[in-house]
């Protein structure tokens, strides 16, 4: 049975917006590989016309996400990134959006590339002092795109700040909470209108599937999405809307788990000669780490590291030393992969705006998976040792 609105978010990933199929009772949502749906007469049917419109997979997953951000309408995508892409279809041209100047490499190039030709500029701020942005804001402004924590530097923004900003100037906030999935961080019940996600990464959890969603809980907001869903087309297949649900339901236990292997990394990584600087929310001494306490429920599996030889090649020495840690883009998933943003995830922002943000040539960034603890510790001590010998 579904779960009720007050459950807990266990209960939720694993029941919440989903019932047993009403044609066979199969407890785990069939995939309905179909593209059409018979109609007993013109314009009369179940409620299914075209798979593009609908498909009742799709429909449990949409259901079980707004169930687990405590919103009421999911709106599931081909990719994180077409999800984005509907989202900012919502603007007009001459519109401007405001979003952090720390993010990921494909957001900013869909923001430049490909919406500031038709007239939607984005500028890139530094997020972390509300003051700071309101003072940013112009007539212009329509939308204020949040990332918290942020890729890959980890920087936290304060979401009911930005969204009590938002609101007062009647401008659209919105989170993606890749990040941190929605066990650890809920942005509507922060103000945010809308929330998004990759759900390749901590959603689906098992590098398997590609896709991206958003959850809202204003209708209008809602139906805009839905029609933009169908008119767009970038929909997902109901095989890949299964895999996600699927991965749903362990989410609480695999977030958990690589919350618990990411702290014993970052206390290797404070020890350790060969690092400079380590970027975690979790750390006491970390800039915002009051804030990500207030609005987190624990401080995520992502970490981000540099090197004191600030070099790609130092970088490098790192990266192709490790066992357990893929060299791999993506994240979110239950192995641990290792990852070099300033020539994979964010080659498409201009050097000079990442140094700006302090993405150096040696940064590393980490997705710390759910394997066991002291095997990645040991890899990557053993991956530091290694870089120092040939350096040496």
């Amino acid at each position: 049975m579904s779960a009720k609105k007050d459950a807990a978010f266990a209960t939720k990933c694993i029941h919440g917006g989903l019932n047993p199929d009403p044609l066979t009772g199969a407890v785990m949502t069939p995939i309905y590989q179909t593209s059409t749906y018979a109609q007993s007469a013109p314009g009369e049917h179940k409620g299914y016309e075209y798979a593009r419109t609908q498909n009742p997979t799709r429909d449990a997953l949409q259901a079980n996400l707004a169930s687990i951000e405590n919103g009421k309408f999911g709106i599931c995508f081909s990719s994180g990134l077409a999800a984005m892409d509907n989202v900012l279809k919502l603007l007009s041209p001459g519109d401007e959006v405001l979003a952090s100047d720390d993010l990921y490499g494909g957001s900013y190039r869909l923001l430049t590339a490909v919406f500031g030709r038709f007239g939607i500029q984005s500028r890139f701020i530094d997020m972390r002092d509300p003051g700071h942005v309101l003072s940013q804001l112009s007539p212009a402004t329509k939308m204020l795109w949040i990332e918290t924590p942020t890729n890959p530097m980890l920087n936290i923004v304060d979401i009911q700040a930005l969204t009590d900003i938002a609101r007062s100037r009647d401008i659209l906030s919105v989170v993606d909470n890749t990040f941190a999935s929605p066990y650890l961080q809920q942005p509507l019940e922060l103000g945010a209108d809308l929330v998004l996600h990759s759900a390749t990464k901590y959603l689906g959890g098992h590098s398997d599937v590609v896709m991206g969603a958003v959850i809202t809980r204003d209708e209008l907001l809602a139906k805009r999405l839905y029609f933009l869903q169908n008119a767009a087309g970038a929909v997902p297949g109901p095989q890949d809307c299964f895999l996600v649900l699927r991965g749903i339901k362990t989410l609480h236990l695999r977030v958990q788990r690589a919350c618990e292997n990411a702290r014993h990394l970052v206390k290797v990584l404070q020890d350790n000669p060969l690092v400079a600087n380590v970027y975690y929310p979790g750390l006491p001494d970390h800039p915002r780490h009051a804030v990500a306490a207030r609005q987190m429920r624990d401080f995520g599996a992502m970490v981000s590291f540099d090197l004191k030889e600030d070099t790609l090649e130092a970088a490098t020495q790192v990266m192709k030393n490790t066992h357990y840690f893929t060299l791999a883009e993506s994240l979110g998933g239950v192995e641990s992969l290792i990852g070099h943003p300033a020539t994979m995830t964010h080659a498409s922002i201009p050097r000079e705006q990442r140094l700006s943000v302090g993405l150096t040539d040696s940064l590393i960034r980490l997705s710390v998976g759910i394997e066991d603890a002291a095997d990645l510790v040991k890899d990557l001590e053993n991956a530091l040792a290694a870089a120092v010998s040939v350096a040496g």
